[in-house]
């Protein structure tokens, strides 16, 4: 057909060859960080698939709201402390807690929408997920019985403060594949969910309360397209996420005295908080309408541009991590009853900041270059390179054939 005359009969001017690039498109990673957002396996963009293109940039949104989410998460920290004393702030933090870790979640499960259980992926949830979690499991206990409590246990079947995310996500990652095979993925979380927060005899191992109360959560996330968080970001939706916020700080503050914040925490079953186990259902299903809201309208409000501490985004885990060690000692220090202005209005908003600059300051790259080697360690002497050739040779094959 390229031989062939044009109806006039005349030969057209061949076209100029095509031009092949001597040198190779640099790759580039379109996932978020997996040690940042919980998830290493994130979509491919099409871009890179087709071979001729480069790679997407990192996403500014989702790196903006994981920074955004995180120092919620430390100044909620901060807050825990003072709010015997301060009905506000207890209402604050009742609101912050409905949302900063469902929204963690839902990006977790966003960019772990590609996993499988390939070699190297498995190699990536162990070095990425598992490794840190027995590495800070240990150093949580070993702070703990040195500042605090000899007798405390070393276990890694109960996780200590913070690694429970770990734990959690972890078994989440693993069980995408399922999820991304099922007819009703959400519905089917959300039974796991109620049935969990009837069920007091699941105990405390790997925190499987947290983890299957929060399931729903991570499950939404796998669902979500990109579309989704663009419909979310309009600007009808951020001028009413306002009121929606407003009202939820006045439901709060009346919660603050009424409501058992333990709910929020997804930590026990209903009879545990010492109700029948209806209520456990009704709270489940209730707590993550309200957490899905509150999410939706706080990702209303992340900017999709690239700020000051869009780079931050990368390095949310380590700062999560960490944050706990400076949490702890300020405990066990006694500063909130040595220093009573801590207590007064001027103190909470100090106890702020300062929760704020310092979860800041550990997810900057100079932080992420010293605790790499246990946050993302390459471990090659651990797994067999084959594997891993072979998984990558097959997506590569596939790559081509799809282009």
């Amino acid at each position: 057909m390229m031989n062939s005359l044009p109806p006039s009969g005349r030969r057209s001017a061949p076209l100029p060859p095509v031009q092949e690039h001597s040198g190779t498109v640099p790759k580039q990673r379109t996932e978020q960080s997996a040690t940042s957002s919980g998830a290493r396996d994130a979509p491919s963009s099409p871009a890179s698939a087709s071979g001729g293109k480069p790679a997407k940039q990192r996403d500014a949104f989702f790196d903006n709201a994981k920074y955004l989410a995180i120092v919620l998460v430390a100044m909620a920290h901060a807050w825990e402390p003072l709010r015997s004393g301060s009905r506000a702030t207890t209402a604050l933090y009742l609101v912050v807690y409905t949302f900063h870790m469902p929204a963690f979640i839902i990006i977790s499960g966003y960019f772990s929408r590609s996993f499988d259980w390939r070699p190297d992926r498995l190699r990536k949830l162990v070095t990425g997920v598992a490794v840190p979690y027995v590495v800070f499991e240990l150093a949580y206990s070993l702070f703990k019985q040195w500042a605090d409590d000899p007798s405390h246990d070393i276990s890694l079947l109960d996780p200590w403060f913070l690694t429970w995310f770990l734990a959690a996500l972890f078994i989440w990652r693993l069980t995408t594949p399922l999820w991304k095979i099922a007819r009703w993925p959400l519905p089917v979380a959300l039974a796991i969910a109620c049935l969990a927060s009837i069920s007091p005899s699941i105990g405390n191992d790997l925190d499987l309360q947290r983890v299957l109360q929060l399931l729903p959560y991570f499950v939404l996330g796998l669902c979500l397209k990109q579309e989704h968080f663009q419909w979310v970001r309009r600007r009808r939706v951020r001028v009413a996420a306002a009121p929606v916020f407003l009202a939820a700080l006045v439901f709060a503050y009346w919660a603050a005295q009424h409501m058992n914040a333990a709910w929020f925490f997804h930590r026990d079953a209903a009879q545990e908080l010492g109700t029948p186990w209806w209520v456990g259902i009704v709270m489940t299903l209730a707590t993550f309408g309200c957490s899905i809201v509150l999410t939706g309208c706080f990702f209303a409000w992340v900017p999709g541009r690239k700020m000051w501490f869009t780079a931050l985004g990368a390095g949310t885990l380590y700062g999560y991590l960490l944050h706990g060690f400076v949490v702890k000692a300020v405990k066990y220090a006694g500063w909130y009853d040595d220093f009573p202005i801590l207590h007064k209005p001027v103190g909470e908003v100090l106890a702020t900041l300062v929760a704020g600059a310092v979860v800041t300051v550990l997810c900057t790259a100079p932080v992420r270059r010293v605790f790499r080697c246990v946050m993302e360690p390459e471990m090659k002497w651990a797994f067999r390179q084959d594997a891993v050739e072979i998984a990558r040779d097959r997506e590569r094959r596939h790559h081509t054939a799809s282009a």
